[in-house]
C-alpha cells in the first residue's frame, strides 16, 4: 500500500500544475460567482412543489407566480456564468500582463454574454427561445468566454488598439481601447454560428450539446461515476484538492442534469440522471471528500484510544456540514495507507447505492440545487424532493460507510492504542484541541519562522483566509477573531473562496492559504506582491493546530508579518 501511495504521489506535481489550470479555475471560480442565483432559484422550486408530496397543489397562476423568478434566474444561468467565467479568466490573464496595460473584464463580460446570445440564438434571423441561455447552454458559455478573453488578452498585449491623446478622460480612453477587441470577440464567434449553420443547420449551442451527449451518457453509468467520484477522493488522499481538477470538467453536465430530472418530474416521467451537483455533494461526499461524515461520529464512539476521541470530538461540528479538513489532517486520513481503501471506496459505493435506488427501485434523483453545507443526510432528503426512497437512502448510506470504515479504524485505533501505552510522542500524535508546541511557518523560502515579543501586533491588522469554498477558511478566521478579542490584539480576520477573492484584497494587510489551495500560491503571489500585501500558505496537520490554537494563530500571523517586514 505505500508503495502504490509512492507511485501516486510521483505525479502529485503534475495534478497541481493541472488543478492551477486558468482555464478549469475559471469555470470553477465563474460558477462559485453565480451560485448565490442557483440556490435562489431553488427556494421557489421547494415551495412550488414540496406542498404536492402531502397532497396539496398550489393553482395554476400561483404556480406560474412562484416559477417566475426561478425563469429568470436558473434560466438563464449560462448567460450569468458567460459573464462570471469571462471575469475570472481574465483576471487570471491579467497577472501576466503589465499592472499598466490590463484587460477591462468588465468588457470582455459583456463580450462573452453577447457571443453567448449569438451561439445560442434558433434561427439565423437572430431569434431565440430560452432553452441554451439555462443549464443547456453552459458549455457554450464556457466557448464564448474563452475566446473571448483569449482574444482580448492577444489585442492589449500587441496593443491592437485604438489609442487617445492623454488628454482624453481615462473612462472614455477604454471605450475606445476595448472597441477592436470587442469586435473581433463577436465577429469570430458570429463566424463560428454561420459555420455551424452551413454544416449542421444548427446554432452552435445545440451543436455541442449534440457532440457531447454520448460522453454525458457514458458519465451516467457504473463506470463513468466510478472514474469521476473516485478521482475526487484519490486525488485528496495524495493532498491535492481532487474538486479543483474534476468538478469544472462536469459542472456543466451536473447543473445541467439537475435542471432535467425537474423537467422529467414536471412531465410525469422518472427522474434518472445519476450525475448532479447534488449526488456530489451528499452521496459521494456526504461529510467532504471520502464519504467521511460517519469518521469523527466512529473516532468518538468506537475508538479506545485517547487521541483518536479527541480527535472526533474536535472533528465531528464542521465535517456534519461538510468541512471535513479537521478529520483529514487531524487524524489524519489523507496520505495514511491504512485508511486508503475505505477513502476511495466509500465514496464509489454510496453512489452505486444511489444509482441502484434510482434504476432499481424508481427513485427520483437530485432536482434541486442546495448550499453544499446542508448536512449530508438532510440534502439527500430535501435535494429528491422528501420522497419516501430518500429516508431509506439516508440510512442505507450511513450504514454502508459505518461498515467500509469500521475495520480500517479498530486496525488504526490498535496502532495509536500501542503508541498510547508505550508513550510514544511523535509530531503526528500531537493534534489534541489543547495544544502548545511552536507552530512552524511556512513561507516562500522554506524557512520556519517563530515570532518574539517585539513583533507584537500593534495597528489594525486585516487577515483573508481562503480556501476553495470558504468553509475551511472559516475555521481559522474564527480562531483568529476570538484569539484577538481574548487578547485585545488588533487583528480581524475573514474566510472566502479562492477565485472569489480579488475584488477583496486591497482590505486586507496578510493573506492565509488553506491547505487545498496552497498550490496556488505561486499565482496569488502576483496578485499580493503588486498590492503590498503579505501571503502566507499552510499545511494539512498545521493548519488544523492553528485552528483550534488561537494563541498560535496569532503567533502565526505576528511572524508573518515579522517576516515580510523584516
Amino acid at each position: 500500500m505505500n508503495t502504490l501511495i509512492a507511485q501516486i504521489e510521483k505525479a502529485k506535481p503534475f495534478f497541481e500544475k493541472v488543478s492551477r489550470n486558468i482555464y478549469l479555475q475559471s469555470i470553477r471560480d465563474g460558477f462559485i460567482a453565480s451560485m448565490p442565483m442557483i440556490l435562489f432559484s431553488s427556494i421557489f422550486l421547494l415551495i412550488t412543489f414540496v406542498p404536492n408530496i402531502f397532497g396539496f397543489s398550489w393553482p395554476e397562476n400561483v404556480t406560474s407566480l412562484l416559477m417566475k423568478p426561478y425563469g429568470y434566474s436558473m434560466g438563464i444561468i449560462a448567460l450569468l456564468v458567460a459573464g462570471t467565467t469571462a471575469k475570472s479568466l481574465t483576471d487570471s490573464m491579467n497577472r501576466s500582463l503589465e499592472k499598466t496595460n490590463q484587460i477591462n473584464y468588465i468588457s470582455t463580460m459583456l463580450a462573452s454574454i453577447s457571443g453567448l446570445l449569438l451561439l445560442a440564438s434558433t434561427s439565423v434571423d437572430g431569434a431565440f427561445s430560452g432553452d441554451f441561455l439555462g443549464t443547456k447552454g453552459l458549455l457554450t458559455a464556457f466557448l464564448s468566454a474563452f475566446i473571448t478573453v483569449n482574444i482580448y488578452k492577444v489585442c492589449v498585449k500587441n496593443n491592437v488598439t485604438i489609442k487617445m491623446p492623454e488628454e482624453v478622460p481615462p473612462n472614455i480612453s477604454q471605450v475606445f481601447k476595448d472597441v477592436i477587441p470587442l469586435t473581433l470577440s463577436i465577429g469570430v464567434l458570429y463566424l463560428l454560428d454561420i459555420i455551424s449553420r452551413s454544416i449542421s443547420s444548427t446554432s452552435v449551442a445545440e451543436s455541442i450539446l449534440k457532440l457531447f451527449e454520448p460522453l454525458f451518457t457514458a458519465a451516467d453509468g457504473y463506470i463513468g461515476i466510478t472514474i469521476i467520484f473516485g478521482a475526487y477522493a484519490l486525488f485528496w488522499f495524495v493532498g491535492i484538492h481532487g474538486p479543483s481538477i474534476v468538478e469544472p470538467a462536469i459542472a456543466a453536465i451536473t447543473y445541467a442534469n439537475v435542471e432535467t430530472n425537474y423537467q422529467l418530474i414536471q412531465a410525469g416521467q422518472h427522474a434518472d440522471k445519476i450525475l448532479t451537483s447534488g449526488t456530489q455533494m451528499f452521496i459521494v461526499t456526504m461529510g467532504g471528500t471520502g464519504a467521511t461524515l460517519v469518521v469523527p461520529f466512529m473516532f468518538m464512539w468506537l475508538t479506545k484510544s485517547k487521541r483518536n476521541q479527541a480527535i472526533g470530538r474536535a472533528s465531528v461540528v464542521p465535517t456534519f456540514f461538510g468541512v471535513n479538513e479537521p478529520i483529514l489532517f487531524g487524524a489524519p486520513l489523507v496520505l495514511n495507507p491504512i485508511f486508503f481503501v475505505p477513502f476511495i471506496f466509500a465514496p464509489i459505493a454510496n453512489v452505486w447505492l444511489f444509482k441502484f435506488f434510482v434504476d432499481v427501485l424508481g427513485m427520483n434523483s437530485f432536482s434541486v440545487n442546495l448550499p453544499w453545507t446542508t448536512p449530508g443526510p438532510i440534502g439527500i432528503v430535501m435535494g429528491t424532493g422528501f420522497a419516501l426512497w430518500s429516508f431509506v437512502l439516508a440510512i442505507a448510506v450511513i450504514v454502508v460507510d459505518v461498515i467500509i470504515y469500521y475495520p480500517f479504524l479498530k486496525v488504526y485505533d490498535e496502532q495509536i492504542l500501542a503508541e498510547e501505552r508505550q508513550g510514544v510522542s511523535h509530531q503526528s500524535a500531537q493534534t489534541d484541541v489543547t495544544m502548545t508546541e511552536t507552530i512552524p511557518v511556512v513561507d516562500d523560502t522554506s524557512h520556519a519562522v517563530t515570532s518574539t515579543k517585539e513583533d507584537k501586533i500593534t495597528n489594525q491588522t486585516n487577515v483573508l483566509v481562503l480556501c476553495a469554498g470558504g468553509g475551511t477558511s472559516g475555521l481559522l478566521a474564527n480562531a483568529l477573531t476570538k484569539a484577538a478579542h481574548d487578547y485585545d490584539v488588533p487583528v480581524k480576520a475573514s474566510a472566502g473562496s479562492y477565485g472569489a477573492h480579488r475584488e477583496m484584497l486591497p482590505e486586507y494587510q496578510l493573506v492565509i492559504l488553506a491547505p487545498q489551495v496552497a498550490s496556488n500560491y505561486e499565482d496569488i503571489k502576483k496578485e499580493t506582491d503588486k498590492l503590498g500585501i503579505k501571503l502566507a500558505k499552510t499545511e494539512g496537520a498545521q493548519y488544523i493546530k492553528l485552528t483550534r490554537d488561537g494563541q498560535a494563530a496569532l503567533d502565526f500571523v505576528q511572524a508573518q508579518l515579522a517576516r515580510s517586514n523584516g
